[in-house]
Parts: structure tokens; C-alpha cells; sequence
């Protein structure tokens, strides 16, 4: 009998994938260090909240172009030698920032530039990776391989800010982007040691022909298509990051401390979600499994909503609420709900990665990963403008609660009116 735990068969099959699993690890823990580590950077340098939320911003752009771009590259040429060169840009960018540290030349210029330059390589990277994968291990063990990617990213989301923050309290900027360096470095060992992958089938040269039919076969693509909308409208809806800070400020208390227990609640979740994934690879009705993930997500934005109006209304209001003094029940029950949400998320992304990987045929898979990658840079940004919005015109509360309604009404809508035919996947015989 399968065990609750992660499978690490993946590992165990596939060495190449196993070294691509850890240098993507080390990476991405280092891209967590100059990430936080660029935030404080830019506020030391101007002082101005504005200013560092634009860096996110500033990414948004060359992140989806590259993505898109990045896909189509994927099913043109080798992937490795794609993923290589996006590797080479990232990690070139890192170094030039760690330079400007050490020589202090850094402004915010260069903070945004490098930034930019960053997320682009990075979406290519991303892209390419995702259609590396299917290829290095079999259909069946897909979902372990999500659930393995899931695990050091909830890891990562968890420490690396964390420690990204300790290292320029406790050091500076130049050493901690020079540590992302030397992290980064690892990514190659997992490149480098691929055999030549290229797209299986027909390929097009990059370019509004081979855009044109990725968005050909995404229209004929039922299953992929309301995939991408069931992620879109959770993100949108039930992405409620920007209320942090409001609600450590004014809700729950605890000021700066809180916002950042809250985002690490659902990191916890997207951790325990793939620690705890064993039995996923068993799965045949993947879709419905992710059905029930869906529901689970917004129901768990609905009870973070009633939290928050409880908190509110004033019930269980200790004396003097503000950054020094916390409503401890009411922070635990809003990190509960978040850990729900986060688990939630995470079991979705492992069947919606393998029916991706699994449906989408090979000579395709790069454009419809560089698809998506619109959907995921896209639906957070959406999400932060939606609960900023509306939490601006009502109150802290009504953003998640609602959104959960939404989420619940639109999945109801999408798999129920519009395509009932989703419910029936067979994961036996994937059809996109």
C-alpha cells in the first residue's frame, strides 16, 4: 500500500531528475534571498513603499512576454540549450547586482533593470523546465514530481525570506546577493548533465505562426482551457496577500509580525499538502480531485473573510490592539484558514501540473507552459488589485469572504454549465 508521504520515486528513477530537482531547489532558495533582499535594498534607498511594491510591477510585463516567447523557444530548439542560456542571463544579472553592492553603485535604477532583466530569464527558465520534466520521468509518477517541486517551494516561501532578512540585518546586500550567486550556480549542475531534449513531432520557428497554433490548440483543448480558468478566477478572487499589512495594522495587531505570519501560513499549507502527497500518483479521476481542491480553496477564503469580520464587529478585542499587542485567537484562526487555502492550492497545482505535462502533446507543451505562465504571473496581480479595491470601498473582511463565493459560483458554473464533460478525465487516457 502507497504511504500518506511524498513519493520520492522520481528521484529514485530518474538521477537526471533528481539533480534538476536540487539545483532548481538551491536556486530558488537563492532567488528568495535577492528577492527580499532587493525590497530592503530599494526602501534603505528611497524610503518609499511605492517604490518597492513597483519592482513587483516592474517584472509583470517581460515575465509574461518572456514566458510566452520562452514556450515557443521550448518547442523549437533543444530545451536544455533554451534553459541553459535563460540560466546564464539570471545568473549573469545576479552577478552584476552583487558587483554594484560591493562597489556601491547600486541605485534604483539598476534595482529595476536587473529586476526586470531577472523575470524575464526566470519565466523562461520556468517555462522550459515544465516541458523538460515529462520527459525525464514517466506519466505515472508525475504527480510525485509536482508534489516534489511543491515542497521546496513551501519550504523556500517559508525560510527564504525569512533568512533573507536575517543575512543583510546581520551582514549587507553584497553578501547576500553574492550568496544567491553561488546558489544560483547549482542550477547548472541540474541543466548541464541533461541529454539533448528536443520537442517531439512538428515544430515551429518562434513567432506569430507558432503563437497562432498554440492558441488553435488551446481553443480545441477543453480540459487545458478550463484548467487555465479555474486558476485565473482562484487567483483573482482568493489571493489576499495585500491585506496583510491592514489587517496586522488594524484588524488583528501585531503590525509588520503578523503580515508576515500570515503570508507564511499558506507557505505551511503548500508544504504539508506535498508532504503529505503519497497517494496522489493514484489518482485516476484527476480532475475531480482538483474539483474538490477548488471548493476546499474557497471555502477556506470565505472562513479567513468571517475571521476577519469577526475581528471586525470587535469580539475578543484585547485592550490597546495595535503593532505591540496581538488578538492571538484571531491569528491563529486566520493562519488556520490560510494553511487550508495554501494546502488547497497546492493539491490543485499538483493534478493541474500533471494533466498539463500528461494531455498537452510534446511538440506543444512549451507554448501552452508559456500560456500559462500569463495565467500565474497574471492572476495574483489581478487578485492583489481586486482585494485592495474593494477593501478600500467596504471593509478588510469582504474581499476573501466574498471572493470565496465567487470561486465557489464560477466552479460550479465552469465544471456543471459550461464543460461537464472536465469532471470525466481519465487520467488513464489524458485528452486535453
Amino acid at each position: 500500500m502507497a504511504s500518506h508521504f511524498v513519493d520520492l520515486s522520481p528521484l529514485r528513477h530518474s538521477s537526471a531528475f533528481a539533480r534538476l530537482w536540487i539545483g532548481s531547489s538551491l536556486a530558488g532558495l537563492g532567488g528568495q534571498l535577492t528577492l527580499v533582499a532587493v525590497m530592503l535594498h530599494m526602501f534603505a534607498m528611497t524610503g518609499s513603499t511605492l517604490a518597492v511594491s513597483f519592482i513587483a510591477v516592474a517584472g509583470l510585463v517581460p515575465m509574461i512576454l518572456a514566458g510566452v516567447y520562452g514556450g515557443m523557444l521550448a518547442d523549437a530548439f533543444d530545451r536544455r540549450t533554451v534553459a541553459l542560456i535563460a540560466s546564464c542571463v539570471t545568473w549573469a544579472s545576479t552577478v552584476l547586482l552583487a558587483v554594484l553592492a560591493w562597489s556601491h553603485l547600486v541605485t534604483p535604477a539598476w534595482l529595476y533593470a536587473l529586476t526586470v532583466v531577472n523575470a524575464g530569464a526566470n519565466s523562461i527558465v520556468m517555462a522550459t523546465r515544465a516541458a523538460i520534466i515529462p520527459r525525464l520521468v514517466p506519466a505515472t509518477m508525475l504527480p510525485a514530481a509536482s508534489a516534489l517541486q511543491g515542497v521546496t517551494f513551501g519550504a523556500m516561501v517559508m525560510v527564504g525570506p525569512a533568512l533573507g532578512g536575517v543575512l543583510v540585518a546581520f551582514t549587507d546586500y553584497a553578501w547576500t546577493y553574492s550568496i544567491d550567486v553561488v546558489l544560483m550556480s547549482s542550477l547548472f549542475l541540474g541543466l548541464w548533465s541533461l541529454p539533448r531534449i528536443r520537442p517531439e513531432g512538428e515544430s515551429s520557428r518562434p513567432g506569430l505562426t507558432a503563437l497562432a497554433e498554440g492558441l488553435r490548440f488551446l481553443r480545441g483543448a477543453r480540459t487545458i482551457r478550463t484548467l487555465y480558468l479555474l486558476d485565473l478566477t482562484a487567483m483573482s478572487f482568493g489571493h489576499p496577500i495585500a491585506l496583510f499589512p491592514a489587517v496586522g495594522a488594524t484588524l488583528i495587531g501585531g503590525g509588520e509580525i503578523t503580515s508576515g505570519l500570515l503570508t507564511a501560513a499558506s507557505a505551511v499549507g503548500t508544504f504539508l499538502a506535498s508532504l503529505f502527497s503519497g497517494r496522489f500518483g493514484g489518482v485516476r479521476h484527476q480532475t475531480r480531485a482538483l474539483i474538490k481542491a477548488t471548493h476546499v480553496y474557497g471555502l477556506g477564503g470565505i472562513a479567513l473573510g468571517a475571521v476577519l469580520l469577526v475581528a471586525a464587529v470587535g469580539v475578543w478585542r484585547p485592550a490597546g490592539l495595535g503593532p505591540t499587542v496581538t488578538n492571538l485567537p484571531l491569528l491563529l484562526l486566520a493562519g488556520l484558514a490560510l494553511v487550508v487555502m495554501g494546502a488547497a492550492d497546492q493539491v490543485g497545482a499538483i493534478f493541474r501540473s500533471t494533466i498539463m505535462q500528461t494531455a498537452v502533446p510534446d511538440a506543444m507543451r512549451g507554448r501552452q507552459q508559456g500560456i500559462f505562465t500569463v495565467v500565474v504571473a497574471g492572476g495574483p496581480r489581478l487578485g492583489a488589485l481586486y482585494m485592495g479595491t474593494l477593501a478600500t470601498v467596504t471593509s478588510l473582511w469582504c474581499p476573501p469572504l466574498f471572493g470565496g463565493l465567487i470561486i465557489i459560483a464560477v466552479l460550479a458554473l465552469l465544471t456543471r454549465l459550461v464543460h461537464p464533460a472536465f469532471r470525466d478525465y481519465d487520467a488513464t487516457n489524458p485528452v486535453p
